[in-house]
């Protein structure tokens, strides 16, 4: 198949994954029921079974999973072109680590008890402010009077990240049984807090990012051939990287602030869609935000009955998936072209 048309296939299979993670949960419905309950939950005077799930419950569960999904999908596409490494994901800049500390520092804090801004607790965010500075932190070290060097910026990643996983590990040494608890279910990632204004911010912030980030579809195509090669060929290379980093930090803070850490989506998806249409980004990019949708969706319904009643971290299920592709990737790595 032509990339086009993949990404037209996964453009189908978007809708199919989310009637399909609407209709899944502890009370099961049918896609009759799940159509009426949507067009129900617009209707202020039906408080009918169907029109109070999905209206209240799944309706803003499943978009905010599919936002959040797209987002770390297309953050981590642009994060693997702009290091011209198929590994790369969106936590080398730090941004997830530094969300850690950001979110473990709140719950220390008690800010998990308070409301904040747009229905967001304090922790949520503390974690967009520990993904900001961590980023600002990694981007001041790579950039000299020379420019920002990508290599530098990933070794830098890696520091920060293990900084704040150390002092993550501190909070956690400190804190009651309760409290750490709360900390390691919130890095487990989950999306069982959404609500309509947290899914207002993830559409402001997912919008934003699908329409920018395939705007630098020929700046990442030009760097694939090496920094020097896209500045002949007319690319402004330092502020593409500016750019690309600002873009991918707003993004993936955002996202690790609404629903915490999940696992291997900004890996696995953009490598899954890069094998299906080449690497251009021209199809590469919008092609990771259809599948990314589709995953997290999917991934967040098996989390809701997999051990029913009881609910999985959404994280925890995105780890199975991805660790066994990841595996895959690692064992066939000459055959995609890592070294």
């Amino acid at each position: 198949m032509k990339a086009n048309q993949i990404v037209f296939a996964l453009a189908l299979l978007l809708p199919c994954c989310l009637l399909l993670a609407l209709a899944t949960g502890a009370v099961s419905l049918s896609p009759g029921e799940v159509l009426a309950g949507l067009r129900a939950s617009f209707d202020s005077q039906d408080k009918s079974q169907a029109a109070l799930i999905i209206g209240h419950i799944r309706l803003p569960r499943v978009a905010l999973s599919a936002i959040v999904g797209a987002i770390l999908a297309i953050s981590g596409a642009t994060m693997q072109g702009l290091f011209r490494n198929p590994l790369a994901d969106p936590s080398l800049i730090g941004v997830t680590a530094g969300a850690s500390v950001g979110a473990s520092f709140m719950i220390v804090a008690g800010g998990g008890l308070i409301s904040g801004y747009a229905g967001l607790t304090l922790v949520s965010l503390g974690a967009f402010c520990g993904g900001a500075v961590a980023v600002i932190v990694v981007y001041r070290l790579a950039t000299s009077a020379h420019g920002t060097s990508v290599a530098t910026m990933l070794l830098a990643g890696i520091a920060i990240t293990a900084l704040a996983g150390s002092v993550t590990s501190l909070l956690e040494f400190f804190v009651d049984n309760d409290m750490l608890r709360r900390i390691s279910l919130w890095r487990m990632g989950g999306l069982d807090g959404a609500n309509y204004p947290r899914l207002l911010l993830a559409s402001l912030v997912g919008a934003a990012l699908l329409l920018v980030l395939p705007r630098y579809s020929a700046a990442l195509n030009a760097l694939l051939l090496g920094e020097s090669e896209a500045r002949h060929l007319g690319i402004a290379v330092e502020r593409v990287k500016t750019g690309l980093i600002i873009w991918v930090a707003v993004g993936v803070g955002t996202s690790v602030a609404l629903a915490g850490t999940i696992a291997f989506v900004g890996l696995v998806v953009p490598h899954m869609v890069r094998m299906l249409t080449g690497p251009d980004h021209r199809w590469v990019l919008p092609g990771s935000a259809l599948a990314g949708a589709s995953l997290l969706a999917l991934a967040d319904a098996l989390s809701r009955i997999l051990i029913a009643p009881t609910e999985l971290p959404v994280g925890v299920v995105t780890a199975f998936i991805g660790v066994p592709f990841f595996i895959s990737l690692l064992r066939h790595r000459h055959q995609y072209g890592m070294q």
